[in-house]
């Protein structure tokens, strides 16, 4: 995989070219995450490089892009319980620190993470965790991914 849409997630999605988007939604892309320690973790990118911040959209784009993260967040669920049995909840996440562009994260909890993990933030798994390279997203992630795909395209016909 070229690197090279990861220095512009949202300019690459808006040309075709970026290689984790899933669907393109109201507001955004759904994007599967580059990371898979926590199978199925997606982020939902905004569909202008410019939006740093959620109040940067005006009141219907807002609105749009929280119906997407909803969307998003529905269909993660969805495909992880189907996936795993150990599948616990979704997190939801707007934080913005890294990234200076509007994004959302969305984490599948599962049951198997490690007891002094489980009820924690994501952000507090070591940084092993974030780079090991069984956990990149890879070919091994293409049932999930469709899975995910597929649990959009089920909610947006009946929307």
């Amino acid at each position: 995989m070229v690197d090279d849409w990861r220095t512009d997630r949202i300019g690459s999605a808006l040309r075709g070219e970026n290689p984790t988007v899933l669907r393109r939604l109201d507001a955004g892309f759904a994007a599967i995450g580059d990371v898979q320690f926590l199978p199925g973790y997606s982020v939902l990118l905004v569909d202008d490089p410019g939006v740093e911040r959620l109040s940067d959209l005006g009141k219907e784009k807002r609105l749009a892009f929280l119906a997407d993260m909803d969307q998003l967040g529905e269909a993660v669920e969805r495909a992880s319980r189907r996936t795993d049995a150990a599948f616990r909840r979704i997190n939801l996440e707007i934080l913005g620190n890294t990234d200076g562009f509007l994004h959302a994260h969305i984490w599948p909890r599962y049951d198997w993470e490690p007891p002094d993990l489980v009820h924690m933030p994501v952000w507090l798994y070591p940084h092993t965790k974030w780079t090991a390279p069984e956990h990149a997203l890879g070919p091994q992630h293409t049932p999930l991914r469709e899975a995910i795909a597929d649990e959009l395209d089920r909610l947006r016909s009946t929307a």
